[in-house]
């Protein structure tokens, strides 16, 4: 364990922007495993929904840091194909 004060602060403010980061990271997956069981349940109407959801979580994801904005871009990509390919 840390003896140094800035040492001892840093271990809290990290343990806490890890939890942040987990959980946003974790409603980014909730979302797009949303998209996915709704382009296997072949429902289109539902896939648009939920393709609107995960495209501004994984927004907002992206604006505080979490993921990288080509990261970002790769996976609001991935799923806009998926749905579009559709019948």
């Amino acid at each position: 364990m840390a003896n140094i004060k800035s040492a001892k602060k840093r271990i809290l403010v990290t343990k806490t922007k890890a939890a942040r980061n987990k959980s946003i990271k974790s409603a980014v997956k909730t979302s797009i495993k949303k998209v996915e069981a709704a382009i296997a349940a072949k429902d289109k109407a539902a896939a648009t929904e939920a393709l609107k959801g995960a495209i501004s979580t994984i927004s907002k994801a992206t604006s505080k840091g979490v993921y990288h904005k080509n990261n970002c871009a790769r996976k609001v990509s991935r799923l806009s194909k998926a749905v579009d390919s559709m019948e």
